[in-house]
């Protein structure tokens, strides 16, 4: 139970602060010795951040839907919006389903991990020197958020850090990028359970499963976590200090690359 808290408290409240779910959940594996702990518990871990997300934009996802089906004149703008999350799945899935093979490997190397989260690091930190804006999310910004989430596929590179950088690169007015950068998780975070089921069902695995009960209090811990993390993350772009989670990253990096 211990091992499995860890595990799920790190990818509750890594899967969206800008410091990398998957980089530390290697970095947590290592440390606790675990290795291979099955497909089931890291399936759970995503589908409970996966329901922190509903549930934080569950509002947001409501209007969207209820302006897609009415005729009123939001329906034009809800459904553009939506074009723009489904748009922005397709350049990490193309990646993701091409090289896969070449990128499983790096979800065991903490020395990669490290080196990941230096530029995760420099990315996070020079978004000190940009400016605050109030643009919109175009279908130009969406599209660079998207190639910003396709660098993350590699652990310890941020999803979030990436894609909020780049929005703030873009001008995009900080709750809305936020917004948008969560929404646009939602495909990638299911479809990456999905195929990780898919794979279970064909591939017989040498990994011990946790027990159900543990994977199902690991998917509430991660839950919660997540909703907690992205609250917070939330107010730290609100108070501009989002580019210090780059001195933790940094630090992190520097004690991986040096003790692992």
């Amino acid at each position: 139970m211990l091992e499995v808290t860890i595990l799920s408290v790190l990818q509750g409240i890594s899967e969206f602060l800008p410091i990398s779910s998957s980089g530390h959940l290697v970095i947590g594996k290592e440390l606790l010795g675990l290795g291979e702990v099955g497909i089931r518990l890291d399936v759970f871990l995503h589908a409970g951040t996966l329901l922190a997300v509903i549930a934080f934009y569950f509002s947001t996802l409501r209007s969207l839907f209820l302006n897609m089906v009415s005729k009123g004149a939001d329906r034009k703008e809800a459904w553009l919006y939506v074009f723009k999350i489904v748009l922005s799945a397709i350049p990490i899935g193309v990646v993701g389903i091409l090289f896969n093979d070449n990128l499983t490997s790096l979800f065991s190397s903490p020395r990669m991990v490290g080196a990941a989260l230096a530029f995760t690091s420099c990315v996070l930190i020079s978004t000190r020197f940009f400016k605050n804006s109030n643009a919109p999310v175009t279908f130009k910004s969406a599209l660079l958020m998207s190639l910003a989430q396709v660098v993350a596929i590699i652990p310890g590179v941020s999803r979030s850090g990436m894609t909020l950088s780049m929005a703030k690169a873009l001008g995009v007015e900080n709750g809305k990028a936020a917004e948008f950068s969560f929404l646009m998780s939602i495909p990638p975070i299911a479809g990456a359970a999905l195929y990780e089921i898919i794979m279970s069902m064909q591939v017989s695995s040498a990994a011990t499963e946790v027990s159900w009960g543990l994977t199902l209090y690991g998917a509430a811990l991660a839950a919660l976590t997540g909703y907690v993390s992205l609250a917070l993350l939330l107010k730290t772009l609100k108070s501009k200090v989002f580019w210090m989670f780059g001195v933790y990253t940094l630090a992190v990096s520097a004690a991986v690359l040096i003790f692992m």
